[in-house]
Order: C-alpha cells, then sequence, then structure tokens
C-alpha cells in the first residue's frame, strides 16, 4: 500500500467507528460534516440549510 492507501485506510476506520453513536441509537442521526478544525456538523442528517452548524 502506498502513503495515501494507508491514510484514507486509517480515515475511513476513524469514521467507521463513529456511526454507531448515541444519536444515532436515538433515531437521530446527524450531518457529520467535519470543519477544518474538526469540529462536527450538528444538524439533522440531510439537511436543507446551505450552512453547517458546528459544537
Amino acid at each position: 500500500m502506498s502513503k495515501m492507501d494507508d491514510m484514507r485506510a486509517m480515515r475511513e476506520a476513524r469514521f467507521d467507528g463513529e456511526e454507531p453513536s448515541d444519536a444515532d441509537a436515538a433515531g437521530e442521526r446527524l450531518c457529520g460534516h467535519r470543519a477544518i478544525g474538526g469540529r462536527t456538523c450538528t444538524r439533522e442528517h440531510g439537511h436543507e440549510a446551505k450552512s453547517h452548524r458546528y459544537s
């Protein structure tokens, strides 16, 4: 594997680990868009707003 393949695999593994969260268990899926600073969007999944709301 190349360095980029390794980085992609690590990123996908980290993302997959975040999928079964408390919000998913409650039936509320969040957008999950990540900002450059590492914060994630707390709006509902598939929101129609053009902007993201980060926490």
